[in-house]
């Protein structure tokens, strides 16, 4: 029979004990590193779409359900969409700084379960906007334009507006998948 005698440093089993953990540690946040990397890159190579249904020829009106998926569309791929006409129902939201013949065509975007809403809208330009008042419900075709705010951005050059009452759904909701809020509300 024979005996081993094993001494342990503990100072020694301590300090690979923690090495291990370290190194196991630092393996996992290098996971979720590049995990995370991975997903931001595919997010920004992701092609969105919209129903093109929205911008068909016999019938080009927005529904309430799209009209943030083509807001959104239309902003990131401008040159596809120069020279569509397209056809819904918002608010003439009038800002001080824009010229006297543009406005806003604005939704209320719900951005929390809390109800809390921001203006969102396709810049338009129209020389007969004085004839409706700030924040009335309209209908409106325009054709979608390049233009300049800031920025190149899509204006629609207004082709017919009638006025209208407030839809059953006055409220849109964030495009689909893809939003991201760049406010905080306080």
């Amino acid at each position: 029979m024979r005996i081993y005698n094993f001494k342990v440093n503990k100072t020694k089993l301590t300090k690979i004990l923690l090495l291990i953990f370290i190194l196991i540690c630092l393996c996992i946040l290098l996971i979720s590193f590049s995990d995370l990397f991975t997903k931001v890159k595919n997010y920004k190579n992701e092609e969105f779409t919209i129903n093109d249904t929205s911008f068909s020829s016999t019938d080009n009106e927005i529904p309430s359900n799209q009209y943030t998926n083509v807001l959104k569309a239309v902003h990131e791929n401008l040159n596809d969409y120069i020279g569509k006409e397209i056809t819904f129902t918002g608010y003439v939201y009038k800002i001080d700084y824009l010229q006297k013949n543009q406005f806003v065509i604005a939704r209320n975007m719900i951005i929390n379960e809390a109800s809390q809403t921001v203006v969102v809208g396709f810049l338009c330009e129209y020389n007969e906007i004085s004839n409706f008042e700030n924040l009335s419900w309209v209908k409106l075709t325009g054709t979608i334009q390049k233009g300049d705010l800031n920025g190149e951005i899509p204006i629609l050059n207004i082709t017919h507006i009638e006025k209208t009452s407030k839809p059953d759904d006055e409220f849109v909701y964030p495009p689909e998948d893809t939003y991201i809020p760049t406010s905080n509300i306080y």
